[in-house]
């Protein structure tokens, strides 16, 4: 007896000094980084997804068959706590059983029942793994890059927690000791065929599996300490302190810009590790290198450099490379350390990403890829002044012009013209009987095939008696592209503008048909001070047909497939109501791409790649449009103004502008009106 305890309490002291050690230098490794207090708020919203996303296993569960086996192994380790408790009973007491719980069945039944599963649930994985193998399919494989060694370890090391633990509590089935009935089905059973080794042998099996098990358990938490499966243990707290509702929309806190709180030793973005925050410093050692994010990244799946995993991996392995200068170790806090870009994140990569935000989407353990992206960018545009050059024209149009394509104020108007009512112009303040303001977006007033979306939408608009004005040559870009690129300057010298300008006329009620306008005036604005209502165009949309206000006609007959905007679906959650108003159609037969809803795939004109050059791989547009091809459709209907135009480009591409047309949602209820319904 004193031999077991002795062996199995010094194994335990010296595992947990060894991983303690581990874990107290991670800890310090991401403190670090820049305090983010804002994720300490809104604790019940918190609370609420540690009980969904940790406990419920939600965002892992997507994927039907390793989201079952990965959820049967965490519930399977947490209820497995208690036999981590009876092993080190067992080492003072053979009979020993857990106090309040004595010799329940029910206890035993599930013990067993969690044992069995979690070993299914490793033969599921290694399936997995050896299906997906990199060395197989290479970048089709979502383990590509990853670590996949110590994944093949863990589950070594997992499989032998659970056999340990069988056959010692098989043993104790036949010495007498084993504080449950039959019901702890697979322990009677390993253990009838033990029995005919007799009770000596079982005790002596007893003492070395429970050793073996305790020894196994305590290895495994000192292996965890060391490689990606860290999550473990970093992946709950992580899930806490993540954006609420959603880490998408709006992007992280937004910087102070005020120039008269600059100094020479301000830092804008993250050029070096220590300028991510905490937060994002424990997105690093939190990633499970699972590959989600990169199997449905629009740039990687076209060719591109971006791998979000690899992005997240290679910070990582940065923040401990650099573990001795940020803690201040052996006078290392006097070395010039080497910025991020080019040395740990290529410049393709940086620049391919299309902010879609399928990464943050995917990610089971709530890792923000996005802000870490603009973070990087933010540094690279605002502190070292490096950025693809096709960019800066556009950054230079929307700081002169007002606007990307750099047109000016004056064409603002023009798409009003072939209109047949007036659209109202705001000059001084909205009238008391407009309800909206339309903010009609650069996109939708400037370019010749979004303004076709526009005009619809405004003849809809009149249409069902909605009064609105515009703001015409008061309208300015709302910097999105700009944000997105890394100028957060420039966004915020439009923000304050437009700000200044939508208050200044009264605005209360916005309407946009950008989904990027949209996103910003709804979410990102009020960091600066513009608090307003916004609705999407397809919102308003569905709530005029549902109120009987617009009644869609039979004008338009055929098959309809709706791609999802990213900033206005995985961003914004408005996924039903574009879907609404196409059912409403009488002869609109809608069919879905096999990307769709919150995981549809980009267009390639978010993150500002409208207006950089596409030339590393296949275009991303070109990608998405094959897909629509693929439903037969003939017409690909949207709900903005970006998606349209490279949608279009990509079919006009291909040949196929007489077969497949592509339309905003109220070109297609406009269409639908031609015949009206009886």
């Amino acid at each position: 007896m004193l031999v077991r305890i002795v062996i199995g309490m010094s194994a335990t002291g010296l595992a947990l000094a060894v991983a303690g050690h581990r874990f107290w230098h991670i800890s310090r490794l991401v403190r670090s980084g820049r305090p983010a207090p804002e994720r300490l708020k809104n604790l019940g919203a918190r609370a609420e997804a540690e009980l969904v996303e940790v406990g419920g296993q939600r965002k892992l569960l997507r994927w039907t068959v390793p989201g079952l086996a990965h959820a049967f192994t965490f519930w399977g380790f947490t209820i497995l706590l208690f036999t981590i408790i009876e092993a080190y009973g067992d080492l003072f007491d053979k009979r020993f059983a857990i106090w309040g719980f004595g010799h329940n069945p029910v206890l035993g039944f599930i013990e067993d029942f969690f044992m069995v599963a979690v070993l299914a649930a490793l033969v599921v994985f290694s399936v997995i793994r050896i299906k997906n193998a990199p060395a197989r399919r290479e970048r089709a494989s979502r383990f590509y890059g990853s670590h996949t060694d110590a994944a093949w370890i863990t589950l070594g090391l997992i499989a032998l927690v659970m056999i340990t633990l069988l056959l010692y509590r098989a043993a104790q089935t036949n010495t007498g000791d084993f504080p449950y009935t039959w019901w702890a089905f697979a322990s009677h059973a390993i253990g009838k065929a033990l029995h005919p080794l007799g009770a000596g042998v079982n005790s002596d099996l007893e003492t070395i599996f429970v050793i073996l098990n305790i020894g196994v358990i305590v290895g495994f938490l000192v292996f965890v300490s060391y490689s990606k499966h860290l999550h473990i243990s970093t992946a709950p707290l992580n899930v806490a302190l993540s954006r609420r509702p959603i880490a998408l929309g709006a992007l992280d806190k937004t910087p102070d810009m005020d120039m008269e709180n600059v100094s020479e030793d301000t830092v804008f973005g993250a050029g070096l590790i220590e300028h991510f925050t905490q937060k994002q410093m424990l997105d690093f050692v939190t990633c499970t290198e699972c590959g989600r994010c990169q199997s449905v990244c629009p740039a990687w799946n076209t060719g591109k450099p971006l791998s979000p995993k690899l992005v997240i991996m290679g910070l990582r392995d940065n923040m401990f490379s650099q573990a001795s200068r940020l803690l201040g170790r052996d006078g290392s806090e006097s070395e010039e350390p080497e910025t991020l870009v080019p040395h740990t994140i290529e410049p393709d990569v940086l620049w391919s990403c299309v902010t879609c935000g399928a990464c943050v989407q995917e990610c089971p353990v709530d890792i923000e890829h996005v802000d870490a992206i603009v973070d990087m960018r933010r540094y690279e545009v605002l502190m070292e002044s490096r950025f693809p050059s096709e960019a800066g024209l556009m950054l230079r149009n929307i700081e002169n012009q007002g606007d990307p394509w750099g047109l000016g104020s004056s064409k603002r108007t023009e798409w009003t013209e072939s209109l047949d009512f007036d659209v109202p112009v705001v000059t001084d303040a909205i009238p008391d009987d407009v309800e909206y303001l339309y903010w009609v977006g650069c996109a939708g007033a400037l370019d010749e095939r979004a303004r076709k979306g526009v005009q619809a939408t405004a003849r809809m608009l009149h249409r069902a008696g909605v009064t609105f004005a515009i703001l015409g040559p008061k309208e300015s870009c709302t910097g999105d592209p700009a944000r997105r690129l890394g100028n957060e300057y420039l966004y915020q010298e439009q923000t304050k503008a437009n700000v200044e300008t939508l208050n200044g006329v009264g605005a209360k009620k916005i309407i946009a048909t950008c989904p990027h306008c949209f996103n910003s005036i709804k979410n990102e604005y009020p960091a600066l001070g513009g608090h307003f209502e916004v609705i999407h165009h397809s919102q308003l949309l569905e709530h005029l047909i549902s109120a009987g206000r617009l009644s869609p006609g039979r004008g338009y007959q055929g098959t309809v497939t709706y791609h999802d905007p990213c900033y206005l679906g995985r961003h914004n959650r408005v996924f039903d109501q574009p879907r609404s108003v196409i059912d409403a159609i009488p002869g609109a037969r809608q069919v879905e791409m096999r990307r769709c809803r919150e995981r549809s795939f980009c267009c390639g004109a978010g993150g500002a790649r409208m207006w950089m050059e596409e030339t590393i791989g296949k275009r991303i547009n070109m990608e998405r449009t094959d897909e629509a091809f693929t439903t037969g459709a003939d017409v690909v209907s949207t709900a903005c103004p970006y998606c349209m135009i490279m949608l279009d480009d990509a079919v006009r591409a291909n040949a196929k502008e007489e077969e497949v047309r592509v339309l905003d949602l109220s070109q297609l209820v406009e269409e639908s009106l031609s015949n009206p319904a009886t």
